[in-house]
């Protein structure tokens, strides 16, 4: 195909990635302005200048889904921090650098993180949908993992080493003292992960 042939699916690409941009910034305005119960769909569809079903499109997942709209973009990043590591980083080590800006990543006062951060806590639904959209990436981690370790894809201790490390960033986020609790956390992992690979 020539290279003029390309260019539409490229700018059809872009389009695509700016409309859906633009309907989850327009949720995420109306979620902070009038509450995440009070604000429907149809409402978000209007707003953002396209039909319902358009919407239902880019975001099969509902109302959730446009608040946590770069879980793909996340999943990407932690697996890319195992397998793009330096060789002389271990895999704990490129893990808690990855996973440290999530677990205490410093929100201003007055900040639109630090009010997307108290609009999650305050929300109940959020909360959960959150947690459970986080560690749906235990398992392409531990696939990597093993990859990297030269263990079988299914081994058991990458998938607790995933999980923990998952975990680890909502333990943290939920401490008075986010930087101390995923220290420690960490300190054990590490331990634990290095005592079974030696």
């Amino acid at each position: 195909m020539s290279d003029s042939g390309r260019r539409p699916a490229g700018l059809r690409e872009r389009k695509k990635a700016a409309t859906r941009k633009a309907i989850a910034e327009t949720a995420l305005r109306l979620f902070l302005a009038h509450g995440y119960e009070q604000v429907s769909i149809r409402q978000i569809a209007e707003a953002a200048d396209v039909s319902v079903s358009t919407l239902f499109n880019y975001f099969p997942g509902g109302k959730e889904a446009l608040v946590f709209d770069d879980e793909t973009d996340n999943e990407t990043a932690l697996i890319a921090a195992v397998t793009d590591r330096p060789p002389s980083r271990t895999i704990t080590e490129a893990l808690r650098i990855h996973l440290a800006g999530f677990a205490t990543k410093p929100a201003s006062p007055g900040s639109r993180f630090a009010e997307f951060q108290a609009f999650v806590q305050r929300t109940p639904a959020l909360r959960e949908y959150g947690r459970t959209m986080w560690l749906r990436h235990e398992e392409a981690l531990a696939r990597a993992i093993a990859a990297e370790s030269g263990r079988p894809a299914d081994d058991l201790t990458c998938a607790a080493l995933a999980r923990f490390a998952l975990e680890a960033v909502a333990l943290a986020r939920s401490h008075p003292d986010p930087a101390a609790a995923f220290t420690k956390a960490w300190e054990l992992l590490d331990r634990g992960w290095a005592a079974i690979t030696a």
